[in-house]
């Protein structure tokens, strides 16, 4: 196989780029494995929510409880427009 040339790359990089930017614009939520092992999730607002693993798992052992806590509460909440 031979290695692509310097315009290929070029290319390739310049998809990329553009793949990751319209992720970004899309919101879409993402998972990533921190340097000190914490899940980290994008996408939530500017700055990601890490926890490590045990917290992750009693959160969503929990997640009725919240689901329900929201509702009961929506009056109370700010909530995001548009």
């Amino acid at each position: 196989m031979t290695e692509p040339t310097y315009e290929e790359l070029k290319a390739r990089l310049a998809d990329l780029e553009k793949q990751a930017e319209t992720k970004k614009r899309s919101g879409a939520i993402e998972f990533r494995v921190s340097e000190k092992g914490g899940v980290s999730v994008y996408g939530l607002g500017r700055f990601p929510v890490t926890l490590y693993y045990e917290q992750w798992t009693r959160l969503l052992d929990v997640v009725p409880d919240l689901k329900a806590f929201i509702e009961e509460n929506k009056g109370k909440l700010k909530l995001k427009q548009g």
